[in-house]
C-alpha cells in the first residue's frame, strides 16, 4: 500500500468522475493503473495490431512479386502506350 499526492486539478477531475460513476477514487486509480501496466507489457506489434493491414490493397502477392510488379509499373510509366 502506498499514498500519492496529486495536483489539485487532477484530484478534482478524479473526484468528479468518481462521483459521476458512483465509484471510489481508489477503484478508478487501480483500474487506470492496471490498464497502463497491461499496455506496457504489450509488444509494439500488439499495440498497433488493429492498424496493420487495415487498408490493404487486396493483392496478396505484393511481398512475393514485388520486383516484377515494380518493373511492370516502371515500364508502364516510361511507355504509356
Amino acid at each position: 500500500m502506498f499514498s500519492i499526492r496529486l495536483p489539485r486539478e487532477l484530484e478534482d477531475k478524479l473526484t468528479a468522475i468518481a462521483k459521476q460513476e458512483g465509484r471510489s477514487k481508489a477503484d478508478l486509480v487501480k483500474e487506470a493503473l492496471v490498464e497502463y501496466l497491461s499496455q506496457r507489457e504489450k509488444s509494439p506489434f500488439e499495440l498497433g495490431e488493429d492498424l496493420f493491414g487495415r487498408h490493404g490493397s487486396g493483392a496478396g502477392n505484393l511481398a512475393r512479386d514485388h520486383e516484377r510488379l515494380l518493373r511492370e509499373k516502371l515500364h508502364a510509366q516510361k511507355d504509356p502506350h
